[in-house]
């Protein structure tokens, strides 16, 4: 009998408000996709079966279990060689969580698991802007922090055990603005959701200048670059600081690196047009002068409501194959 061709794998993107998955085929199209909501499950095995239920009903409303090669999941403080989520500080459930080995069981297929970062880049590396690259960075700018990922000589760098790319905890300031993982100065207490809306207020505390600002019940950073668009002086002046934040993290990491290109990705590239040009004269004026003008700063091309799920199934790839219905 001949052996059926899988074509199909399954994304998952374990968020903090919701968890979406999908089936995506072998070019990277969304073939199917639903979501749950994440904070509904406090139970991790709760969240688990109701997870692989709507999964496998998702797959035979789809094709069917034959068609399904492995699954794939992004995850905050996913660990691509445990399997596991490991102390996730933003998720309802604590400790280790072996959610590789968890979905395997109940859903009998092979299942890969990494970071949202590492997910990420290897989306950006299959069908994104590092296709065809070799050496490249990745910077995942979400409204909770700043994650990485590298590629070296085609390979991630996970590091000795899995926690490489935490290019968030470079200090960018020393004594500078305290960060959730117990020290100072970090960058993503900088170039965050929370980083802006906090630079925002120390901008607006230094001035006594009119500011569309003022107003702001929430200072984030989408209403903040509306004011930029219309010309709020201030507004700018909170990007140009977060470029100038941003764009010394980023020529640390370059100057180590020297990567082909910095990827960038995330939510808080919608507010690129304000950051780009902050961002791009900070890096240039503190990155190692050889590496200077050979490493662009570029914006992920991959559409952000489909990234993380793309991502999860280019990782689902590359586990190896396995089943209990062959």
């Amino acid at each position: 009998m001949s052996q059926t061709i899988k074509t199909r794998v399954v994304g998952v993107d374990i968020g903090v408000e919701f968890t979406t998955y999908a089936i995506v085929d072998i070019r990277g199209f969304i073939i199917a996709e639903d979501r749950i909501h994440t904070p509904d499950y406090p139970n991790v095995n709760d969240f688990v079966n109701m997870l692989s239920e709507k999964i496998i009903a998702l797959i035979e409303d789809n094709g069917g279990y034959e068609t399904v090669r492995s699954v794939g999941i992004s995850a905050p403080s996913g660990n691509f060689l445990t399997g596991c989520i490991e102390n996730a500080g933003n998720m309802p459930w604590k400790g280790i969580i072996p959610m590789a080995a968890m979905l395997r069981d109940r859903m009998g297929l092979a299942v890969a698991l990494g970071n949202d970062a590492h997910v990420t880049a290897i989306g950006e590396r299959v069908y994104g802007s590092a296709h065809g690259m070799k050496n490249f960075i990745v910077i995942s700018l979400g409204h909770g922090g700043v994650g990485s990922c590298f590629y070296s000589h085609g390979n991630p760098h996970l590091g000795a055990s899995g926690s490489a790319g935490e290019v968030g905890h470079i200090c960018v300031k020393d004594g500078g603005r305290q960060c959730g993982c117990g020290r100072k100065g970090c960058l993503e207490e900088y170039a965050s959701k929370r980083g802006i809306a906090q630079t925002a207020r120390e901008v607006l505390a230094e001035s006594s200048e009119p500011s569309l600002m003022r107003s702001l019940e929430d200072l984030t950073p989408e209403a903040i670059g509306l004011c930029c668009d219309q010309g709020d002086v201030l507004a700018k002046e909170v990007y140009r600081r977060t470029g100038g934040m941003l764009g010394l993290g980023l020529s640390i990491y370059a100057s180590v690196i020297n990567p082909e290109a910095v990827i960038l990705t995330g939510e808080l590239t919608k507010a690129w047009k304000w950051l780009e040009e902050p961002t791009q004269q900070s890096f240039d004026e503190h990155v190692f002068h050889n590496i200077r003008g050979k490493a662009p700063l570029m914006v992920s091309i991959i559409n952000d409501s489909e990234r993380d799920v793309v991502g999860a199934s280019a990782l689902a790839w590359e586990v190896e194959e396995y089943s209990l219905f062959k």
